[in-house]
């Protein structure tokens, strides 16, 4: 029953391309498939375009650089004929082919070797298409079909030289001088070592590469949730109490317009001043590295955040006094952790009451938020994601969250945050 092939490649549908190929394609049993398969995207680069001028460069130079060693070994070997110049073009223009089917190269220009020195023609730079053809095979990856082949063309020049010398051309030839034989041993053995130098030297750089690239995705990756925890803070702050807001100044809209005037008035503020801030985190993605205009806001702005927890109706009592000189990173981390849990008892508590408590000692800042409860289940517009921001915020110092109910009711959140003031100092 004759195998299906593949449309247009000539081969077994098992063999087409993108398909597994045949065992002999990676080497012996112990070959790594996965290996070859890396090494295979390696070669990619080299596909993209002919080879064209190397390889008529190499063409032209066997095929010149032979006949001058056709006339330097006049009366030792053949004379160069239509069919030697034949096999040596062939040697040159398989080269062409060289990064789409590299082994397949690799034997052919050894059979076209061989077959060119049966015939007696002159020893010259023929050898170099098999040179080439073998460091292309080792770069890409299939060391043992390199090996293999290499020791073919030894083996067969030995053969040629030691046994079958008596019926090949020319005529009257003596057997080989062993000393030649052991330079083309030589020989091989360099050109296989210098392509595993190449092919190691290659995957490194392949690796670096790759490292590179995973570096600037990582980079990537940690800008955008910066980014987006910078955003779900401000926006969460500021949207609940404008919700809050919206909903005083529609319920007293009738009864009481001054009222509802004041919670007019907050959301005009909170709107505008969340406005601000979103502009300076836009500023850093359209010119990145440039300093920001205001600076980052700290724990010595926890008033406003009192006064804005007020507004929403929210009454905050501040327990303690927070570090000197904080490191602006520890201290943005800080007061990012107050809003986003007084945002969350504006939201989520039916306590109209919070407590933050701040302590400090040891290189270490503990922030304390609680809220007596209970949970109203209300939902002020909030994406979910504020716990899992103040977890990364702790997270890139080094510090740790904790967040749950207290066993005598309500919430608490506890931030431990490494720090390093003027007097741990």
């Amino acid at each position: 029953m004759q195998k299906q092939r593949g449309p247009g490649t000539g081969l077994p549908e098992r063999w087409r391309p993108g398909g597994p190929p045949p065992r002999w394609w990676y080497g012996p049993p112990g070959w790594s498939r996965r290996a070859a398969e890396r090494d295979e995207n390696l070669e990619s680069a080299g596909r993209a375009r002919w080879p064209w001028p190397s390889t008529l460069l190499f063409t032209a130079f066997v095929l010149i650089g032979s006949g001058f060693a056709g006339h330097a070994q006049a009366g030792e070997r053949v004379a160069l004929d239509p069919l030697g110049r034949v096999l040596l073009f062939v040697s040159g223009a398989l080269l062409l082919w060289r990064w789409r089917r590299p082994v397949a190269v690799l034997w052919s220009t050894v059979a076209t070797v061989l077959v060119y020195f049966a015939a007696g023609y002159p020893y010259g730079p023929v050898l170099l298409t098999v040179a080439v053809a073998c460091f292309t095979v080792v770069v890409s990856g299939r060391r043992y079909a390199a090996w293999a082949a290499t020791g073919t063309l030894w083996a067969g020049h030995l053969l040629l030289g030691h046994v079958l010398y008596r019926w090949l051309p020319p005529s009257g030839d003596d057997a080989a001088p062993w000393t030649e034989e052991i330079v083309v041993a030589t020989w091989a053995v360099a050109l296989l070592a210098v392509s595993e130098l190449a092919r190691v030297r290659r995957e490194q750089w392949a690796r670096e590469r790759a490292e590179r690239a995973r570096a600037e995705r990582r980079r990537a990756d940690e800008e955008r949730l910066r980014i987006a925890r910078e955003l779900h803070d401000v926006l969460a702050h500021s949207i609940s109490v404008i919700n809050v807001q919206a909903g005083v100044g529609l319920a007293l809209l009738d009864s009481d317009p001054e009222q509802a005037r004041t919670a007019l008035t907050t959301i005009k503020a909170k709107s505008k001043e969340a406005l601000g801030e979103v502009r300076q985190v836009l500023d850093t993605l359209r010119a990145p590295g440039a300093a920001p205009r205001t600076p980052a806001p700290g724990l010595d702005r926890l008033p406003e955040l009192v006064e804005q927890a007020a507004s929403a109706g929210l009454t905050v009592t501040v327990e303690g006094e927070p570090p000197p000189r904080l490191s602006p990173g520890a201290d943005l981390a800080a007061f990012r952790i107050v809003q986003e849990a007084l945002t969350n008892v504006v939201r989520h508590s039916g306590s109209r009451e919070a407590r933050v408590h701040i302590e400090h000692g040891d290189g270490r800042l503990r922030l304390t938020v609680d809220d007596d409860g209970p949970a109203t289940g209300a939902d002020a517009g909030g994406t979910g994601n504020g716990l899992a921001g103040m977890r990364e915020r702790a997270a890139a110092l080094g510090g740790t969250i904790e967040a749950g109910t207290r066993p005598d009711g309500g919430f608490r959140v506890l931030a431990v945050l490494p720090i390093a003031t003027e007097e741990d100092r």
